[in-house]
Formats: structure tokens, sequence, C-alpha cells
């Protein structure tokens, strides 16, 4: 069948539009990952027998396909962008459905490297069809419609473990099986019910790093090295020090999907109307903040109703990043879209390669010292914001941009 144009899908019904397509894979992808992550420190804790070393050592593994996002730059010279979502997606549906049925250290470590490469070159791709799909007047709200979506799907799910965990006596592996075949099942219609969408314009497809992207490139350096410290040790936190078990720390996941379902499409709102600098200065204070508050948990001995909290506010905070990507769709040529969103995934990624398990022995030693380290990287990324133009375009990516000649790569 011969690819449609995005500005000829308007034609099309509604449920079978590009827009429609974006918010189907937004709410697939969470049903496996976020399940997976809400049980993961539990499981590996109370089936696999996990410390902390163990657990930062998973999550290195699981960054590594991250780190090597820029490969995303190779399949999509012989496969579609839309299709490697898909596939992607399926992928990480297959491995979250078997996720229990490896409960040692090699076969967790196997398994998670797989869901690992097909959510993370689906969030490659997937970014970049959204920014490509996307107009630049409606992408920030856009995108926080399709964050809130993504909450809204899992918020369900994590509602029914909440209320039969203990209820129905239920099993790690029901529930990895069960969410994972709800991706699947969304892949599968998502196959067989749209077109290829041919975007606007032509990608570039080969490596690609710019020189007038760098305030870009840095930013997502930071963004990926303070959310591993969040991703791979708040939650951790909250079980081996508050004893949280499974309903518990989905209850906290419940908190947090009902919050970003009300403030994600505020905070896109939010970015239209007071800038990504704005925005982002806004959610580094606050990260800083918080970070500092966690390392008070271990200093001060303050108690679990902080640190439950703050983990909420902490997840809010990031989904604030919505704002990194409409500064650099303001920014970018066209063409560049999908190499650069492979690039910047490794960028991102490449504190995630060695942070977990070094800062997983840290944590052996002083768990406050690891969130003393994650204040000092929200500072920095603050005094990056700070760099964002007011109106960020092409030959004005910098503060800077006036005062120095802009280099064309």
């Amino acid at each position: 069948m011969k690819p449609i144009s995005i500005a000829e899908a308007h034609t099309l019904p509604i449920w079978r539009r590009p827009i429609t397509l974006l918010f189907l894979m937004a709410i697939a992808m969470p049903l496996s990952f976020a399940t997976w992550s809400a049980l993961l420190n539990n499981f590996v804790i109370e089936v696999a027998q996990f410390d902390g070393s163990d657990i930062g050592w998973l999550h290195t593994v699981r960054e590594i396909p991250g780190f090597l996002a820029i490969g995303v730059i190779l399949v999509i010279m012989v496969m579609r962008e839309q299709v490697l979502a898909l596939v992607s997606l399926a992928l990480l549906g297959v491995a979250t459905a078997v996720t229990a049925w490896f409960p040692t250290m090699g076969g967790l470590l196997m398994v998670t490297l797989l869901s690992s490469i097909g959510f993370h070159y689906y969030e490659t791709v997937n970014q970049s069809l959204q920014l490509q799909w996307l107009t630049k007047d409606r992408a920030p709200q856009m995108l926080g419609w399709l964050i809130a979506a993504g909450s809204a799907a899992t918020l369900l799910s994590y509602g029914v473990i909440v209320l039969t965990w203990e209820t129905l006596d239920l099993s790690y592996d029901t529930v990895f099986m069960a969410s994972g075949g709800l991706t699947l099942i969304i892949v599968g219609y998502c196959a067989a019910v749209f077109p290829q969408f041919e975007s606007p314009n032509p990608q570039v497809k080969k490596f690609l790093l710019r020189r007038r992207y760098w305030l870009y490139y840095a930013l997502q350096f930071m963004a990926g090295a303070r959310r591993q410290i969040f991703v791979v040790f708040a939650g951790f936190m909250m079980v081996e020090r508050f004893g949280f078990d499974v309903h518990e720390v989905t209850a906290l996941y419940l908190v947090n999907l009902v919050a970003n379902i009300v403030i994600a499409p505020v905070f896109g709102r939010a970015v239209f109307k007071f800038g990504e600098r704005n925005t982002l200065v806004f959610e580094y204070v606050g990260l800083a903040v918080v970070f500092a508050l966690y390392g008070g948990i271990y200093w001060f001995g303050w108690g679990v109703a902080l640190a439950a909290t703050l983990y909420v506010v902490d997840h809010l905070f990031f989904a604030m990043a919505l704002a990194l990507k409409t500064y650099f769709q303001k920014i970018a040529d066209p063409g560049d879209i999908a190499p650069t969103a492979a690039v910047a995934f490794t960028i991102n990624h490449i504190a995630a390669v060695f942070l977990p398990a070094g800062l997983g022995y840290l944590w052996l030693v002083s768990p406050g010292a690891v969130f003393g380290m994650a204040t000092g990287f929200a500072l920095i990324s603050l005094v990056l914001a700070l760099m964002i133009p007011r109106h960020p375009e092409p030959g004005n990516e910098t503060r800077f941009s006036a005062l120095l000649p802009t280099p064309a790569e």
C-alpha cells in the first residue's frame, strides 16, 4: 500500500489518523514498562535476593541499549520508523511477559536487556515521529496530552494491582504476563489498522552531530544522569528503607498517574505560554530541592511521609522534560529530527552505563551521598537551561548566538 502523507492524513477517519496512532503507542508502552518498574524492586528483593550493588548492575545493563540507540540510524535505512516503533513495542511486550520466568541474576540481566532494546528503540523513534508529525504550534499541548494518555492507560492496571494483589494472591508471573500481553494486543491492532504515513520532510539517514545543537546535547546528558539516580534508587529506597510491599509501591505509582493525568496537559500549556527556558529552569530548581531533601532522609532520619511525597513531586518534575523536546524541535532542521533523536538518546545514556553500577557501591556506604550527587546534577542543568533563548529557532539556539557566529554544523 502506498504511504499516505501527513498533509493528506486529515482525510482519514479519526481512528486511522497519525495522532491516534501516537496515542495508542503512548498507551501501549507504559502498560509493559511502568508495570515492570512498579514490580521490579519487590521482585528482585523478594525473589532474586538482590542488594544495592545487584540492582545497580541490573540497571547498568538495562541502559546499554539506550547508549547504543544511535544504532536506530542503521535500522531506519532498511525499515520505516513507524514499523520500527511497532516492532520495538512488541519486543518490550514479550520480554515483560516472561520476566518472572527468569528469577536469577543471569536470567534477569538477559530478559532486561531484551526489554530495554524494545523500550529504548521505541522511545527514540517515537520522539522522532512526534516531532515530525506534530506542528510546532501544537506540539507542547499535544505532548502534554500524550503523557496524560499514557498515565491514564496505566491507572486502571495499577488500580487492579492495588485492589487485587493481596485479595486474589496474585503472582508476579500473572501480572507480568497480563501487562506484556496487553501491549502486544495493541501493537497487533496498530499494525493491522493504520496505513504507513509519510513525514513531510525526508530524514537524514546517517550519523549526525551538529555543533549548533551543543546545548541540547549537554541538557540531554545531564537529564540522563539525574534520571538514573531517580529511577534506580528512589523506588529502591522505598522498599529497602521503609519496607514498602508491592501494593504500597503500586499505590505510590497510582498517585503519580493521577497527578500526571491532571498536570501533564497543564505543563504542555505552560511550555507554550512561558517558553522552554522558564519551564526548564522551574523544573531544575524543583529537582535540586527534591534531591537535597532525599539526602536529608538518610542524613537526618526524616520519615516515610516525606519520602513518599518527594517521590510523587520528583516524578511530576520529570514530566516537564517535554520542554526539552520542543526546544529541539524549534532549533532543528526538519530533516535532522530522526538522526538527532538517536544521537540524543545515546548522549542521554552515557552516564546511565556507568552511574547505576558505580553508585550502587556508593549506596552501600552512604545512600545520602547518592542523592547529594543528584542535587549537583540538577544545579548544573539549571545553569545550562539559563542559556536557552526566550525564542529559540535556527540561528538562535543559545543566548550567545547573537554574540558569536552560529556554526552551520
